[in-house]
């Protein structure tokens, strides 16, 4: 049975191949046609997934999606998207353009399934997750720090009660991956004692030697947790404004179900609901994106990878949830701190204790290491519920150094100083002005 499977696959490998040598990815990067934006478009054979990986690859650039349109009925997939930097601007760096021909287009070697699943031996993968409470960074990375293990990089999510982080080990000593076996299940054993020392929902670590993108494997490692259900009144006591407005309706001439997602627009939050649509085994047919302003409106055209839209009541309240959760798992609460220093062991044990300490929670971190620099982002809130002291704030930056540890402004108001202006010369014309395809006869079947 399983050597029919693995024959399976390798036949779907090379049929895979054969579409792609036959059909190769194509890219066009275009500063001209837009007044305010890069547009790119990439054509391609169509199949489950390429539409996230093509999102992936643009998020990780730290580029701004302003606007998107959406078609891959039949076996054809084409995207176009209009994208800025993170200050409005056209992209010009001829690096960043050169990348993504590179990524996308025919020669890429990324562009395909093992998109952000690479094998690695300059570190150990770490998956963990539990329920949050205040002072649990602070305790898995005292331990790590114990454990003789260096953190170079990491994510960690809070939501609705859980804690989710990916984080990337070295030995401290070598300064590569970890792999004694022995040492690794010990390693294990004590972050798991830590997760469930709260006796609460049965917490989950993973040590690996295989990195998946760390924010699609949050996404998942979520959604496999089940955050998105209601825990206690903690849903009812949100502010309604804060709230995503996620509808779910069929279309039934055409046998499709529409999601339309409106909300406050922030960094990365297509990838965030593409990302989920495809791990709930959705296929988007059609869509459309506009973020040229404070709020992002998003509206697919999806069916169930077997070809059959949405079924049931039950299955269109699953949808809405999951990516309402989706969009706030990266909703950035609390203070937002940026560390800049030279690395060294222990220095994240050492910050996120100091943060325990002062009565400080991390709601949301982001740990990298480069050449040597580490380069930290916390979001922070205090661990009763109330507001940030400014006065424990500065005894904080005392304790570790006002230059190495920074207050940084609200992260939405950075990123747009204000809204562009809609370019008449766009390739997209007024179709965001209706925001639905039904109106433009766009949508169609192919036989």
């Amino acid at each position: 049975m399983e050597s029919n499977k693995s024959f399976s696959q390798d036949m779907d490998d090379e049929y895979e191949k054969l579409i792609r040598r036959m059909n190769p990815p194509r890219v066009v990067v275009d500063n001209e046609s837009c007044k305010n934006a890069t547009v790119i478009q990439v054509d391609s054979a169509n199949r489950h997934g390429i539409l996230l990986e093509v999102v992936q690859i643009l998020t990780d650039l730290n580029l701004v999606i302003t606007k998107a349109y959406i078609s891959s009925d039949g076996g054809w997939f084409m995207d176009v998207f209009n994208v800025t930097d993170h200050d409005g601007n056209k992209i010009t760096d001829e690096e960043i353009l050169d990348y993504i021909q590179k990524s996308l287009g025919p020669d890429s070697s990324c562009f395909g399934r093992s998109v952000g699943v690479v094998s690695s031996t300059e570190y150990t993968t770490i998956e963990m997750i539990g329920r949050d409470r205040p002072g649990l960074l602070s305790e898995l990375t005292a331990v790590l720090c114990h454990l003789k293990c260096n953190v170079v990089n990491a994510e960690i999510w809070t939501h609705n009660t859980r804690a989710a982080s990916v984080m990337h080990i070295t030995d401290q000593q070598t300064g590569f991956a970890i792999t004694d076996l022995e040492r690794l299940s010990r390693i294990k054993e004590l972050l798991c004692n830590v997760l469930e020392s709260s006796h609460s929902r049965e917490a989950k670590t993973k040590v690996t030697h295989v990195t998946t993108h760390a924010e699609r494997r949050l996404h998942q490692m979520m959604f496999d947790d089940r955050d998105y259900e209601q825990v206690g009144d903690e849903e009812e006591e949100d502010d309604d404004r804060q709230r995503p407005n996620v509808g779910v309706v069929n279309w039934y001439d055409k046998d499709y179900s529409v999601v339309s997602v409106r909300c406050k627009d922030r960094p990365k939050l297509l990838f965030d609901t593409v990302c989920t649509l495809t791990d709930m085994q959705y296929v988007v047919f059609h869509g459309s994106v506009d973020a040229e302003g404070p709020e992002a409106y998003q509206e697919y055209y999806i069916r169930h990878i077997d070809g059959s839209p949405v079924k049931s009541d039950a299955e269109r309240q699953r949808i809405i949830h999951c990516l309402e959760a989706a969009i706030r798992r990266r909703v950035s609460e609390g203070l937002k701190l940026e560390l800049c220093t030279t690395d060294r062991p222990g220095l994240l044990s050492n910050v996120t204790r100091i943060f325990r300490e002062n009565s400080l929670t991390v709601t949301q971190a982001e740990v990298t290491t480069r050449g040597g620099k580490a380069v930290n982002t916390f979001y922070v809130r205090d661990a009763s519920g109330y507001p940030v002291d400014a006065k424990t704030i500065d005894s904080i930056r005392q304790v570790i150094g006002q230059t190495i540890l920074k207050v940084k402004g609200n992260s939405s108001k950075e990123r747009k100083q204000k809204a562009a202006e809609e370019s008449q010369s766009s390739i997209f014309g007024g179709l965001f002005k209706s925001r639905s395809f039904c109106n433009f006869g766009l949508v169609r079947s192919y036989s």
